[in-house]
């Protein structure tokens, strides 16, 4: 039974493909075999991903709302009546109003450009849905090369916000695409740098095989990569470089509403503006999952009186996890300066993650032992507390003098 409800998904899979298949003839069943399965597996990626867009964009908005001491949305129900659904109606009522809005498109801009800079966005997100196990058996596209893969797509995102920056003719949006597309560049590195050592203790670039190196228990503990120094360490490192390249805050200068009005997507409205929201949520899950890849024993169960659970229930509650923790820094963090986002990711993240690939390959030749724990943990912390004294250290703090018109 329990192996049943694990699979669930993957024997539904099946069956619709070899139902659909079986509708061709004998000699074009093949090929129809090949590109059913491609269409239901976009299918499902977008259905599931996009119903928890919707669910997570009025959790952060009401979670918003705690932290600020009002309610968030909450009026939104089922129409002509007084139910409320407790405002879970409010992605519906905002995803018709950008259908029905009408679609402006400024006078001087790159109408081609303009047109498929969205598209642009959100289609290499989800080709980086392909590689990322959800569940046992439940990953796309099983590529050897599946990390290389992800942040090969990933990169195109740049592409689509230059182009929607300078396609709309208009100094906010280009400037704001300037910044994101500087931000992105920079982050984009010590992001790669931090989930090299993953790789390098897993052996493998393939997130199956990295999900497989984190199966059993070390000792009390599960055997992910997180409960080791390095591991912790890039952990912290993949997640502040994972929320810049998300443009989340405090990293949200792109969208700086009282510099910029809206970023690269000021020119945009109506179901464009809507990919380009949709594509930032949807480059957040797929973000997560990775790091949930990478460090956190992908779909396994944390101790193995669990395991009795879906795999994928494992996968999503990990996902909400990390989400919760990006909607708290949200709620909590000012927006960064230009120059300190700079500086904090070339004098600060990049140098933590190079040091982080020397304390990976110090833990891999010592062997098994406290002294192997010491040494490691000193060769995380000593260089953090110095690159932090030696980032702000010059800065003193002094008391605020207030000055009044006599």
């Amino acid at each position: 039974m329990t192996d049943a409800l694990d699979q669930i998904f993957v024997t539904t899979k099946q069956f619709l493909v070899a139902f659909l298949a079986g509708l061709f003839p004998p000699a074009w069943q093949p090929l129809a075999t090949l590109l059913i399965s491609a269409v239901v597996m976009v299918a499902a990626i977008i259905g599931v991903f996009a119903t928890l867009f919707a669910i997570t964009t009025v959790l952060e908005r009401k979670g918003l709302g705690r932290m600020q001491n009002r309610h968030g949305p909450n009026r939104v129900g089922i129409p002509f009546t007084q139910i409320r659904l407790a405002g879970f109606g409010q992605p519906a009522a905002d995803g018709i109003k950008a259908l029905i809005k009408e679609d402006v498109v400024p006078v001087a801009a790159d109408k081609v450009v303009h047109f498929l800079a969205p598209v642009v966005m959100v289609v290499p997100v989800i080709l980086a849905y392909a590689v990322l196990p959800v569940g046992r058996n439940m990953v796309a596209l099983d590529l050897d090369a599946g990390v290389l893969f992800f942040f090969a797509v990933g990169g195109a995102v740049e592409l689509a916000v230059f182009m929607a920056g300078w396609s709309s003719r208009n100094k906010y949006a280009l400037l704001g695409a300037m910044r994101a597309i500087a931000q992105m560049i920079s982050y984009e590195i010590p992001l790669i740098l931090a989930a090299v050592p993953v790789i390098m203790i897993a052996r493998s670039l393939s997130t199956t095989g990295i999900i497989a190196a984190q199966a059993g228990q070390a000792g009390f503990l599960p055997a992910w990569f997180v409960f080791t120094p390095w591991g912790f360490a890039g952990f912290v490192l993949f997640m502040i470089a994972a929320t810049a390249e998300s443009n989340r805050s405090p990293f949200d200068l792109p969208e700086g509403e009282s510099e910029l009005v809206a970023g690269y997507f000021t020119e945009y409205s109506g179901f464009k503006f809507a990919l380009f929201f949709l594509a930032e949520y949807l480059g957040l899950f797929v973000i997560s999952g990775l790091a949930i890849t990478l460090f956190l024993g992908g779909w396994h169960a944390p101790f193995p009186w669990l395991a009795w659970l879906p795999s994928w229930f494992w996968f999503f509650v990990k996902l909400l996890g990390l989400i919760f923790v990006f909607i708290w820094l949200r709620g909590t963090l000012p927006r960064l300066r230009l120059d300190q986002l700079m500086n904090f990711a070339w004098k600060f993240l990049l140098p933590l993650t190079l040091i982080n690939l020397l304390t990976v390959a110090v833990w891999h030749y010592l062997s098994a032992s406290g002294w192997r724990w010491a040494v490691c943990v000193l060769m995380v912390i000593v260089p953090y507390v110095a690159l932090g004294r030696g980032l702000w250290g010059h800065r003193r703090v002094r008391k605020r003098v207030y000055r009044y018109a006599e």
